[in-house]
């Protein structure tokens, strides 16, 4: 999957999984591309799949206990 079908794949997950709003998703995601979380998946077209979609929205969401969304 291309790099922007992978980043909505991960929004998509954490929708699902974590019963956000797709707008909260969308800054979990977007703030993991900004602090470089997905640097080697925009290198690596093999590191985009399913299976790695769904450790990295886990990861992601771990991550935003640490720094809560702000409204």
């Amino acid at each position: 999957m291309t790099y922007e079908e992978y980043l909505d794949e991960v929004t998509t997950l954490i929708t699902e999984l974590y019963d956000l709003t797709d707008a909260d998703a969308i800054k979990l995601v977007v703030r993991a591309q900004a602090d470089e979380f997905f640097v080697a998946h925009d290198d690596h077209e093999s590191m985009r799949t399913e299976e790695r979609a769904m450790q990295d929205a886990r990861t992601i969401y771990k991550q935003r206990k640490k720094t809560p969304l702000k409204k």
